[in-house]
C-alpha cells in the first residue's frame, strides 16, 4: 500500500510502498484511512526540522490528523464495529510506570518526555492507505461529520486550553460580566492570534462559549479568513491596523490570549494588553531565528501585579478529542458553510510532496486517500 514517508538521515521526501498492517492484539483495530489534514508540523517535518522514524527504521510516516474508517476488529473489541467513523488520538504514552500522567491515560502530560506521537515522534503516522490502532486510542465520530471530521484533531489543540481555562479560573469570581449567574467565564473577551486553521478553530470553540472573539493576523481584509471569523460572530483585525499591544486600547482588556500563530513576537507584544485575572495560551512552536528584545520587567509587573497566568498547551488527551467532536457537531449547526470553507482544498496521495514542501495556500489541505 502507498505510505508518504520521510527519510531523515538522506533528508527525502518520499511516496513509498509498504506492507499492508495486521491485527495482532483482540483490541487491535484495521482502518482505512479516509482523510489527512496537512499542517505545519507536518511541512517542519518534511523540512527536517524534527522528526523520529520508529526505532529500527530508516523513515516515518508521517501524518497526524486523521479521519478513518475501520474495516476490521479484534475478538475483544467493544466500542466500534466495522463501518464506523473514527479519529485516532496521536500520543502514545511512555513506558514508565513512575509517569503518573501515562499511567492514568493523560499522556499529553507525560512526565519523562519519552512518549511516542504518531508520525512526529518514534511512531509511524497516518499518510497511508491502512493502519491498525488499539482501541482505546480511538473516538467514534458521526457520520454526520465525514466531510469535516479531519478537523477534529487540530480542533483539539483549543479544547485542551478551554480545559485548561475553565480549571485556572473556577478559582476566581471569574463568571460572565454581561450576564450574572452564567457559569465558567462565558461572555469574557478572547483574542485569537493568527488565522490559519487552529487560530480559526480555536475562534469558533469560544465563541460557541459565548466569548467575545477578536482574531488577529497579519492580512488586510477582505481575505477568506477574515470572512469566515465574521461569519461565526467574531471580529477580524489586520496587523497593518492595530499594533498587538494596542489591543486593549481599542477593545478593552482582554481576558484570554489563544495563540495559534507560532511568531514569538507578536505573543510577547500581546500579553501588554492581558487584563487582570486573565490567561496567555501559547499553542506555537516556533522556530529557532534571532533572539527578540523582549520587556522582561513589564511582563513579570503584570504577570504578579495582575494574577495573570501563562500556560502552553499541546496534544490533547481524550477528553479534549471527546470534546472536539462535540463542539465540531455545534459549528456545523450554527455554521455549516464556514467550518465548510476551513479545508481549502481535497487531494491524492500523489499530490503530497508538493503540498508538504511547496509554498503553504489556503487554510487547512487535506488528503483524501480512501
Amino acid at each position: 500500500m502507498k505510505a508518504v514517508a520521510v527519510y531523515p538521515l538522506s533528508q527525502d521526501l518520499r511516496l513509498i510502498d509498504v506492507p499492508e498492517p495486521h491485527i495482532d492484539s483482540d483490541t487491535g483495530v484495521k482502518l482505512a484511512v479516509l482523510d489527512v489534514g496537512i499542517c505545519g508540523t507536518d511541512r517542519e517535518i518534511c523540512a527536517f526540522e524534527y522528526g523520529n522514524p520508529p526505532p529500527g527504521s530508516d523513515y516515518l510516516i508521517i501524518g497526524h490528523e486523521c479521519l478513518a474508517q475501520v474495516v476490521e476488529v479484534g475478538r475483544r473489541v467493544q466500542r466500534v464495529q466495522v463501518g464506523d467513523l473514527v479519529v485516532p488520538m496521536v500520543r502514545r504514552p511512555c513506558p514508565h510506570q513512575h509517569c503518573r500522567a501515562c499511567v492514568d491515560g493523560k499522556q499529553d502530560f507525560c512526565f519523562t518526555g519519552e512518549f511516542r506521537e504518531r508520525g512526529i515522534k518514534d511512531a509511524h503516522g497516518f499518510m497511508t492507505e491502512l493502519i491498525v490502532e488499539e482501541e482505546r486510542y480511538l473516538n467514534p465520530v458521526p457520520s454526520s461529520l465525514r466531510e469535516v471530521a479531519v478537523l477534529v484533531e487540530p480542533l483539539t489543540i483549543a479544547e485542551k486550553a478551554l480545559i485548561q481555562i475553565w480549571h485556572l479560573q473556577e478559582r476566581l469570581p471569574w463568571g460572565c460580566p454581561h450576564r450574572p449567574g452564567k457559569s465558567h467565564g462565558h461572555c469574557r473577551r478572547a483574542v485569537v492570534l493568527g488565522a490559519g486553521p487552529v487560530g480559526l478553530l480555536g475562534a469558533m470553540a469560544f465563541r460557541l462559549h459565548d466569548f467575545e472573539t477578536i482574531v488577529y493576523s497579519r492580512e488586510a481584509k477582505p481575505n477568506p479568513k477574515a470572512s469566515i471569523a465574521e461569519a461565526i460572530g467574531a471580529t477580524y483585525v489586520s496587523a497593518e491596523e492595530v499594533a498587538p499591544g494596542q489591543l486593549a486600547q481599542r477593545f478593552g482588556a482582554i481576558d484570554c490570549v489563544y495563540e495559534a500563530a507560532g511568531a514569538s513576537r507578536i505573543g510577547f507584544e500581546t500579553m501588554e494588553s492581558l487584563g487582570a485575572n486573565s490567561v496567555f495560551v501559547f499553542t506555537g512552536v516556533p522556530g529557532r531565528k534571532a533572539p527578540i528584545e523582549v520587556d522582561t520587567d513589564l511582563w513579570m509587573r503584570n504577570l504578579v501585579l495582575r494574577n495573570q497566568i501563562v500556560l502552553g498547551t499541546v496534544n490533547a488527551g481524550q477528553d479534549g478529542f471527546e470534546n472536539a467532536i462535540t463542539d465540531l457537531g455545534a459549528f456545523m449547526d450554527r455554521w455549516p458553510d464556514a467550518v465548510r470553507a476551513l479545508i481549502s482544498g481535497r487531494h491524492s496521495l500523489e499530490a503530497s510532496h508538493d503540498l508538504l514542501v511547496g509554498r503553504a495556500s489556503g487554510i487547512k489541505r487535506v488528503l483524501s486517500v480512501s
